[in-house]
């Protein structure tokens, strides 16, 4: 899977807050209402932008879930050895994404090779 971490590195302003707009499919767009991609900095406002931290799919594959528990949606599975862009860590998924448009959604940690280091 290509990395395609491209960031307008001098956004164009200004920035207005304007009102409310229609809030993104969340399978789709890498955002919450506590945090987003950094590659969406300029275009969504949040508290806080993670950069993403590309970490691969252990052997036997992963699944890609809408929700962080067992029983959620399945969206999509991952193959061993695909790049999934890891935004936030809970106790036992990481929330993250296959790419800036998605799909979006939590991977147990167990099935993601550990950070190296």
């Amino acid at each position: 899977m290509s990395q395609d971490h491209t960031i307008d590195a001098h956004p164009q302003g200004p920035f207005a807050l304007s009102g409310p707009v229609a809030r993104p499919d969340p399978r789709t767009v890498p955002l919450r209402g506590d945090l987003a991609h950094i590659g969406l900095a300029g275009k969504h406002f949040v508290p806080h932008y993670a950069v993403p931290q590309p970490r691969g799919v252990m052997p036997g594959g992963a699944v890609v879930l809408a929700e962080p528990h067992e029983g959620a949606e399945e969206l999509c599975a991952l193959a061993a050895g695909d790049s999934f862009e890891v935004l936030d860590v809970t106790r036992e998924y990481a929330w993250g994404c296959l790419s800036l448009h998605g799909p979006v959604g939590y991977v147990h940690l167990d099935r993601l090779e550990p950070v190296a280091g």
